[in-house]
């Protein structure tokens, strides 16, 4: 049962980003298809899934090399997506996304930034003596579940509060990259 609770709190724990970031798109309605909510949602699984079974397989060898850098590029990419929902939500007729962010590099780029940590959590589950398989899809599954929540509650309170939940979104997004990067330089 500890194992098992372990597995979900660190699921949980890893879909924050992706869940912050569902809720900022969902805000700004630029997903328009159940189609394209299920693509982006399924990539957030796919990657927080699979960067830990990267850094799983990985181990050691890796970590050294991307241990110096991996929270900057964690902190600008999810700093650029703060920055465009931001100026989205400010402006009369902006979009954060110049495309449908559920498609092509927009989507990688998320799914990029969402589950960086992820890789790190791969390299350490090994050392918590958890279950690999266990793990990486329990927190696929978790990341998708609650992407799915998030972008469905941030369509809800887009719609309710308007271009203003754009603007509480990309401060949200902005604030996990400082923490993010926090957590790496003093933590």
């Amino acid at each position: 049962m500890l194992v098992f609770t372990t597995i979900l709190f660190l699921a949980i724990g890893l879909a924050m980003d992706a869940f912050a970031v569902s809720l900022g798109i969902g805000t700004c309605c630029q997903v328009p298809s159940l189609r394209g909510k299920l693509r982006l949602t399924a990539h957030f699984g796919i990657f927080q899934a699979g960067m830990t079974a990267l850094g799983w397989i990985v181990g050691e060898t890796v970590v050294n090399y991307v241990k110096d850098y991996d929270h900057w590029v964690a902190a600008i990419l999810l700093g650029y997506v703060g920055f465009n929902l931001i100026r989205s939500g400010l402006s009369a007729d902006g979009k954060a996304f110049e495309e449908d962010p559920s498609t092509g590099k927009t989507m990688v780029m998320l799914s990029i930034a969402t589950s960086i940590d992820a890789f790190a959590v791969g390299l350490s589950i090994v050392m918590m003596q958890i279950p690999v398989l266990a793990s990486v899809v329990a927190i696929g599954v978790v990341a998708f579940l609650l992407s799915m929540v998030g972008i469905s509650a941030g369509a809800r309170l887009g719609k309710t509060f308007g271009k203003k939940m754009e603007v509480v979104g990309g401060i949200i997004l902005v604030l996990i990259g400082i923490r993010v990067l926090f957590t790496h330089l003093f933590g």
